[in-house]
């Protein structure tokens, strides 16, 4: 199975940075986005039939792609289809940061800037349940479903406490009370993930804690004293947990007994040493979230990128006038911890990114960089694929060729 590089179709709509996506569940027809400008939209990926005679797109040396035309004409730069709007959910009154979508697809679950939980009901657009009375030390981080028939919420943020809620009890807003309250984390909590009676929380403090809610047990991987964790993703037999720090690593995990069974990055236990073997490309994480995941139906642990840089161009100090702000995705071998693939992530349709540069709040001129933050993964249901969003607030959904 080769990675899938190709990019299919761009959700387009967002006024903002996008922060979190994820597929409906089951065949991942769907796709929610979460963005900075408080929206959420639910997209079909799927573009519509093209007509016969349509070009194919052809990727070139850079990582882009062009139209494939006669014999003989030059390549045109050719747009990626544009997937559909389907929904538009309006009740943050901040930043949307997480989203996690029920098993039925009926719900969903979101969090950001608003100290708040919200359940929806997806063919209304309305909000079902909202939790928060708890919630008023900072944003929540990251949300996701737990219990029989996702009939709970877990919820964790900037006030370094992971809370489950009862979708089920009656009442709303700041008067609901969680069922269950973990404080034992030191800084905020930036990643959940549930699997059965046990909750996995990843903390800004470096470490990974594990409530298994049935004994009271809690177990500790201490992960970094100071790069603070910032990515979960688990294996599906629930043996294996990749976690992501910032200290550009990301670092497969034995559930049983903590050891490291393999170290990703991009120049092996080097990070520097790859940069001339891999087109002078470095894999930096080390001052934003960054997700990562593992695809492929594990064959492949795949994450964003926080420096954005073009193929082939170093690292420097001062921008070049040739730097685009296209992102950047990696991936790697699972077993072998081998660099599989780069993709670049543009940063939206032809014409969309008019500048190289940007104005930051300091007032001075900074490089304008598709920092690609979130990823989801689908492996059923229209193939294997992909997606991803960052800074340009365009989603990119890529499959295989």
């Amino acid at each position: 199975m080769s990675f899938p590089d190709k990019p299919v179709a761009q959700l387009l709509g967002s006024n903002g940075p996008v922060h979190a996506v994820t597929y409906s569940a089951g065949s991942g027809t769907y796709i929610l986005t979460g963005s900075s400008d408080r929206s959420i939209r639910l997209y079909n990926p799927q573009p519509t039939t093209g007509t016969a005679g349509t070009p194919s797109l052809v990727k070139t040396k850079d990582g882009g792609f062009v139209t494939s035309l006669s014999a003989g004409a030059a390549p045109r730069a050719t747009p990626v289809p544009e997937g559909r709007l389907i929904q538009t959910y309006a009740e943050h009154g901040y930043e949307v940061l997480s989203l996690a979508c029920a098993a039925d697809n009926a719900r969903f679950v979101s969090s950001g800037g608003d100290r708040t939980v919200f359940l929806w009901d997806v063919t209304t657009a309305q909000t079902l349940r909202r939790f928060g009375g708890g919630t008023g030390g900072g944003r929540v981080n990251c949300v996701c479903f737990a219990g029989e028939g996702d009939s709970l919420v877990v919820s964790g943020g900037f006030d370094t406490v992971v809370r489950v809620w009862d979708t089920r009890s009656g009442g709303s807003g700041p008067n609901v009370k969680p069922i269950q309250a973990l404080s034992e984390a030191r800084d905020a909590i930036s990643a959940l993930v549930v699997r059965g009676a046990e909750i996995v929380a990843a903390s800004v403090d470096g470490r990974v804690r594990t409530y298994d809610v049935r004994t009271g047990r809690q177990t500790i991987d201490v992960i970094s004293g100071s790069a603070g964790v910032t990515s979960l993703s688990l294996t599906r037999d629930g043996r294996s947990l990749l976690v992501g720090a910032l200290d550009s690593r990301l670092r497969l995990l034995d559930r049983e007994n903590g050891t490291c069974l393999r170290t990703y990055s991009s120049g092996g236990e080097d990070k520097e040493s790859a940069t001339a073997k891999d087109a002078g490309l470095v894999w930096r994480n080390e001052e934003l979230r960054v997700q990562s995941l593992i695809g492929g139906r594990e064959r492949f642990v795949v994450a964003g990128d926080e420096m954005g840089r073009p193929p082939g161009e170093a690292a420097a100090l001062t921008p070049s006038k040739n730097t685009t702000p296209d992102g950047r995705v990696w991936a790697w071998d699972l077993l072998t911890g081998r660099v599989a693939a780069t993709v670049t992530v543009p940063w939206g349709p032809p014409g969309a990114a008019t500048s190289g540069r940007s104005i930051g709040r300091d007032g001075r001129e900074k490089e304008r960089r598709n920092v690609t933050s979130c990823l989801a993964w689908q492996d059923g249901g229209w193939g294997d694929q992909f997606c991803v969003g960052g800074t340009s607030g365009v989603v990119t959904v890529f499959g295989p060729r």
